[in-house]
């Protein structure tokens, strides 16, 4: 049977805080159904993505980016997980540049990847029905999470898949923590290990939206092999159905 590809990515420039928080995250994953699920956990330490520069060769040659850096070796992670986890420090009420690098280009990419689906002259992207939850942590309590958080569901929509949440109260539109004005970067995990109240909500935050992304993961795929007969010829939802189908 294939297993539920899970990927989690760190954001940050720096291995600490968001990939702590992102283990913790792909560990609660793993536990919905050991047997079914692969997780892959990659950070952008040390990769290099430079920014889209609007060349659009992409979109001529099936979704090839010209630069030559790591995007292609994330983008096709992202395109064989069921589930993405991101989890990104604040950084200027926003996401570090690396991953919004990688976004915007990723965007371009699929559209010249998935093309021929679609008849000529007809620009639309297939519904990826990929489950993506989002972690995000600052140094302070008001720095800008939950607006990041925003910006990674907005890129969800538009990326044609599913956003999830942890549980009510700790995980409104996915989960959050802060550091209490600390710049170390194993801040959270020291002060997770202290039994600090805040950071413990933002660590079962995590634990819990991995959680929920993958039972919802398996619940669609469940439902896809349901109705793959339907749906199969159906170019919107083709590459799905290639990708969880029996």
């Amino acid at each position: 049977m294939t297993k539920t590809h899970v990927l989690g990515i760190s954001g940050s420039p720096r291995k600490g805080n968001s990939l702590y928080l992102l283990e913790k995250a792909l560990q609660a994953a793993k536990e919905v159904s050991p047997t079914k699920v692969a997780i892959t956990s990659y950070s952008l330490q040390g990769k290099v993505m430079q920014p889209c520069v609007s060349c659009f060769v992409c979109g001529t040659k099936r979704g090839n980016c010209f630069i030559k850096d790591d995007f292609l070796e994330l983008r096709e992670l992202w395109l064989k997980a069921d589930v993405v986890i991101y989890s990104v420090p604040v950084y200027h009420m926003g996401i570090p540049g690396q991953l919004k690098c990688f976004i915007d280009r990723l965007g371009n990419s699929l559209f010249g990847l998935f093309r021929d689906l679609f008849p000529p002259g007809v620009d639309q992207l297939p519904k990826q029905m990929k489950v993506i939850g989002n972690i995000a942590q600052g140094a302070h309590l008001f720095a800008g999470q939950e607006h990041t958080i925003t910006g990674l569901i907005n890129h969800t929509m538009i990326m044609q898949c599913i956003p999830v949440t942890g549980d009510m109260w700790e995980s409104y539109i996915g989960a959050g923590g802060w550091t209490a004005k600390s710049i170390d970067r194993n801040a959270i995990r020291d002060k997770n290990e202290l039994g600090q109240e805040d950071v413990a909500m933002a660590v079962r935050g995590a634990r819990v939206l991995g959680k929920r992304a993958v039972e919802l993961a398996l619940i669609l795929r469940a439902g896809a092999q349901h109705v793959e007969e339907d749906f199969l010829s159906a170019p919107e939802y083709r590459p799905f159905i290639e990708r969880v189908g029996s």
